[in-house]
């Protein structure tokens, strides 16, 4: 079986870069992207022993750099198989009338326009090809609005939308649409929400056992490794101590 080509944005921490270690060992060739070339670099020479490896550092915010780096990938990896719609934030934690209007733009600039940003830019191709499979990492957050969470539910109620809708229209060109909505996973995260508050950021896994990134990077994997005819469209995956986005259990 040839190697697919994945596309995975975000790839130089947490889920992404635990996605494109195991993919790398199942017979995936990668495509990393990112915002951090160092990152980037150290991790596509890391998993080069593995498989072929090919790193865009841009901005998914800014949509002439989407556009720009995708065009630039030789011919043979512009047949993209798999788009791996990762990168994504959460800026602050605040009630909405204290929030931040540049917290509010980072959010919505990242999490939704970015996605749309991307996948405008591979999606003509997979309908050409006639098969292809879009995976949008959302949140737990997409499903449930949680206190002080206001806008950053707001972008990943928008990406749970935008999965459903590229369902819709999608499928008839024989694509698959996976939208992956976790729980909390102990990645840099919270230490991002936070502005680099480290202590803060601990205390969000307190007393409890989270998700980690390989758990998610297992769950991508799976997904992408069913028949042909089978596509596992949703999906909310939690830590067992999580009953909801407000209800974890702690140990003392």
């Amino acid at each position: 079986m040839d190697k697919r080509i994945a596309f995975i944005t975000g790839a130089t921490s947490g889920i992404g870069e635990a996605t494109a270690e195991l993919l790398a060992k199942n017979n995936f060739k990668l495509i990393l992207c990112g915002r951090r070339k160092d990152r980037l670099d150290l991790l596509a020479k890391r998993l080069s022993n593995s498989t072929e490896v090919i790193t865009l550092t841009f901005d998914v915010r800014s949509n002439r750099e989407v556009i720009d780096s995708i065009k630039s990938l030789p011919e043979p990896w512009k047949k993209i198989d798999v788009l791996i719609n990762n990168a994504g934030n959460a800026h602050g934690l605040s009630p909405i009338q204290s929030g931040e209007v540049t917290d509010w733009d980072a959010m919505m600039d990242i999490n939704v326009k970015g996605l749309l940003y991307v996948s405008k830019e591979i999606m003509p191709a997979m309908i050409e090809q006639k098969h292809g499979h879009i995976i949008n990492i959302g949140s737990i957050a997409g499903k449930e609005v949680y206190p002080n969470g206001n806008v950053y539910c707001a972008s990943k109620f928008a990406v749970d939308a935008i999965t459903q809708g590229m369902r819709f229209d999608l499928s008839p060109h024989g694509i698959k649409v996976t939208g992956i909505h976790p729980g909390m996973v102990d990645t840099e995260f919270s230490i991002v929400r936070f502005k680099g508050d480290v202590e803060r950021a601990k205390n969000v896994y307190k007393g409890m056992h989270p998700l980690k990134a390989q758990d998610i990077a297992d769950l991508i994997l799976f997904t992408l490794t069913r028949p042909d005819h089978v596509v596992l469209a949703d999906m909310v995956i939690l830590p067992t101590a999580q009953a909801s986005a407000t209800t974890v259990k702690r140990d003392s």
